[in-house]
């Protein structure tokens, strides 16, 4: 009986161990890649054309200096993405242009602060085409199949999206939908 024991003990430290480490190793992977973006869009020369963004490109960086976010854009939303970055919901408008700007993130990682934003909060989104400042008009919590949200009017809007509620474990029953006016 007490070999059998001490094998558990030594299976369950190793897989403690490995699964620090791998948790190690996302955080640093994902802290590296936004470094490595932002430098890439603050040495991107600016430019007046709507740029061309494929799968995985750089949309640019979000930023809500009350809440101290500051994170990369990436095109895209799989699994890849958004473990590294936020991404722009493919479909919804690009910045700058008339539509409704999607981006969503995880609750647990980069949008874990949007749990304390309130209406009249100041948004930016970086971009190679400039500065896009948006103030915060509501918040609501809906279901994940209402796709209502990302409707555009032919105003200029952010739409930000992250799963809630924010302490829930494992796949959340609802998602916390931030919406932003555009301002000049």
């Amino acid at each position: 009986m007490k070999p059998l024991l001490v094998w558990v003990q030594v299976l369950l430290v190793t897989l403690g161990i490995l699964s620090l480490g791998y948790c190690a190793y996302v955080w640093f992977d994902a802290q590296e890649f936004q470094q490595r973006e932002t430098y890439a869009l603050e040495t991107t020369a600016p430019t007046e054309t709507v740029p061309s963004i494929g799968a995985d490109g750089l949309v640019g960086r979000i930023v809500i200096s009350r809440l101290n976010v500051s994170v990369v854009v990436m095109e895209g939303t799989d699994r890849r993405i958004l473990r590294r970055a936020a991404g722009h919901i493919t479909g919804t408008a690009l910045p700058g242009l008339p539509g409704n700007i999607g981006i969503s993130a995880h609750r647990d990682t980069f949008f874990r602060p949007l749990r304390q934003i309130l209406p009249g909060d100041l948004v930016t989104l970086e971009t190679s085409r400039g500065s896009f400042r948006y103030r915060v008009v509501s918040t609501k919590i809906v279901n994940p199949t209402d796709l209502s949200v990302l409707t555009a009017d032919g105003s200029q809007v952010l739409t930000l999206v992250t799963c809630y509620p924010f302490h829930f474990v494992g796949p959340a029953p609802s998602r916390f939908i931030v919406r932003a006016e555009r301002i000049s």
